[in-house]
């Protein structure tokens, strides 16, 4: 007699995680600041995280990898393939941890002109747990917090 596996209950996501900075810079300047490997290298990740490299295909279909050092030196690695591109308005990205099994989650970014701010907007969709949503939101809360610095920079 064959032997069948154990059932595996389905992943259920929880409801999305959106988060929002208002800026003082254009679209324009934010969305590149986004998708530009060099500019990334300069204010992606939350305190204690050093962007250690970027790689980024703007295009559908190219992907995108961004290494995370972590305070422990350990590196983390953030890939996925780009789904839509409306520079310099919004892109749409799948989100994955390297070499972890399951399926990737979705963000997407809205650069949303206010005056002379922009609005952006993060909204990460297929969260697996309530972990990791709180731990995602910590880490969106502190790149917005180095996007914006980058932006009084320059």
């Amino acid at each position: 007699m064959t032997r069948t596996p154990d059932a595996i209950p389905p992943v259920s996501p929880v409801a999305a995680l959106i988060v929002r900075r208002r800026i003082q810079a254009p679209p324009e300047k934010l969305f590149a600041a986004w998708t530009d490997p060099a500019q990334l290298l300069r204010w992606w990740g939350p305190e204690g995280v050093i962007c250690a490299d970027a790689q980024v295909d703007l295009r559908p279909g190219g992907s995108y990898r961004i290494a995370n050092r972590m305070p422990d030196g350990a590196l983390l690695w953030i890939c996925g393939v780009f789904e839509l591109i409306e520079a310099p308005h919004r892109l749409t990205y799948s989100w994955q941890l390297e070499g972890r099994a399951g399926p990737a989650e979705r963000v997407t970014v809205q650069f949303v002109r206010q005056g002379d701010d922009t609005e952006v907007v993060i909204t990460h969709e297929r969260i697996v747990d309530a972990a990791a949503r709180s731990g995602h939101e910590r880490g969106w809360l502190g790149c917005l917090d180095g996007l914006a610095r980058l932006a009084g920079r320059q």
